[in-house]
């Protein structure tokens, strides 16, 4: 039987991508509600907090993050591991560039297959996982590299949600469509511009971190194996 989840002021995650966009949002979110967050990012995180440790890590790197890791050897039991670091490279059919799809690759699938599989052991039995995908995972031209990156997401949240459902650990996605956040105005992605959702605007990086914090919260102990798209009617 699954362990209930810490006191908020004891709750500890493990956060990616927390230097800027959906990353940091979840991060303050969480440091609102009371978590104590270990930032993983290449670049400092641009405000501190007293319960917010940053580790230096370049996740288009994971073979290095295992010993990233090493500052938390001592830190006890894990919460949650939530993983927001993420890149976009846009090119159509005929002008993929390979290392653009490599580097998707390593800093959205295989990152976050290190860090669970480095990480698990240390997940209190009903604790949380939860990977920041995106709507594009479903196909949109000119994103097919992008896109078969995010949905790798899906397949690793469904196997790992049936192998930790004995321990009460849930597993999920967070699906968003256009968010408002530095990546939108990234070179990487100027031949694929975003297009405004039917709902008028873009998806807030704090609507992302609400429903992250929902997840992680007891209300979400009962959703697990799932994506869930958060999209302003984009995927209509």
């Amino acid at each position: 039987m699954a362990e209930p989840l810490a006191e908020p002021r004891d709750r500890h995650a493990v956060v990616t991508g927390v230097s800027s966009g959906i990353g940091a949002a979840i991060a303050a979110r969480l440091l609102d509600e009371g978590w104590r967050i270990t930032g993983i990012s290449r670049t400092a995180p641009p405000h501190g907090h007293d319960r917010l440790r940053w580790l230096p890590a370049d996740l288009a790197r994971p073979e290095e993050l295992p010993e990233a890791l090493t500052p938390m050897d001592e830190d006890g039991p894990l919460d949650a591991l939530v993983h927001a670091a993420g890149v976009q490279r846009s090119a159509r059919l005929g002008e993929l560039d390979a290392e653009d799809g490599s580097l998707m690759w390593r800093i959205h699938v295989q990152a976050a297959t290190v860090l669970a599989d480095a990480l698990v052991d240390r997940v209190r039995d009903g604790g949380r996982m939860v990977l920041v995908g995106s709507r594009t995972m479903t196909g949109v031209p000119g994103k097919s590299q992008y896109a078969a990156t995010k949905a790798a997401l899906t397949g690793l949240a469904r196997s790992w949600a049936a192998e930790l459902a004995p321990r009460g650990i849930t597993v999920n996605v967070v699906a968003p469509g256009p968010t408002d956040t530095p990546m939108l105005r990234d070179p990487g992605r100027s031949r694929t511009p975003p297009v405004l959702p039917p709902l008028g605007r873009l998806v807030r990086p704090d609507e992302v971190a609400g429903l992250t914090s929902f997840l992680l919260g007891p209300e979400g102990g009962a959703m697990t194996g799932q994506t869930l798209v958060m999209c302003g009617g984009a995927s209509l």
